[in-house]
């Protein structure tokens, strides 16, 4: 049997804050509800005070100076850490890209039928990408693609405005078009 290499060995986890005797400085700062005096304190001082309360010390600002340490629960603040990120995670806005794809020579029932697809989803808030795809010979018709997305631009340009004009990338011509802000 082959030993297990390094990729497989078990890590230590190491918290993300020192806490208690981890906390390898002469002086930090005390902040916190709990404490009657914030301040600076020795950092055995600081421990007798987190004992007392029967708390754990921790470290919130490493690279201030002196680091800046609070008494709390460890494990209750790790959980607050943790919802305070997902929060953040479900504010952030997602942007969703929807793609719409044209030939050079797209008729107009094609084209107004991808039109309405692309006003729906600008509508709900998600990004256009539209693209005129040439196929072999089709490239010498660059000219009735870049048209065709000048004209698909213009007609959304009530609920839509374009963040990149159309530019050939290989055989593909691309445009973004991106939702107005809604008064």
């Amino acid at each position: 049997m082959r030993p297990r290499g390094r990729r497989f060995q078990e890590r230590e986890t190491k918290p993300a804050n020192r806490i208690n005797q981890h906390i390898r400085v002469p002086q930090v700062r005390l902040v916190g509800d709990n404490i009657e005096n914030p301040g600076v304190y020795s950092t055995n001082e600081a421990m007798k005070i987190a004992d007392a309360l029967d708390l754990d010390l921790v470290e919130i600002s490493p690279k201030a100076d002196p680091p800046v340490c609070r008494i709390i629960d460890y494990k209750k603040f790790l959980y607050q850490q943790k919802k305070k990120q997902k929060e953040m995670k479900a504010k952030a806005v997602k942007v969703v890209v929807k793609e719409i794809r044209f030939g050079p020579n797209t008729d107009d029932h094609d084209y107004n039928f991808k039109l309405k697809h692309a006003e729906k989803f600008l509508n709900e808030g998600a990004k256009v990408k539209a693209y005129v795809f040439f196929k072999g010979r089709t490239i010498l018709f660059k000219e009735k693609g870049e048209i065709l997305l000048l004209r698909f631009a213009q007609d959304l340009e009530e609920i839509g405005k374009v963040d990149q004009l159309p530019k050939l990338e290989g055989k593909r011509m691309i445009m973004f078009i991106s939702p107005k802000k809604k008064k």
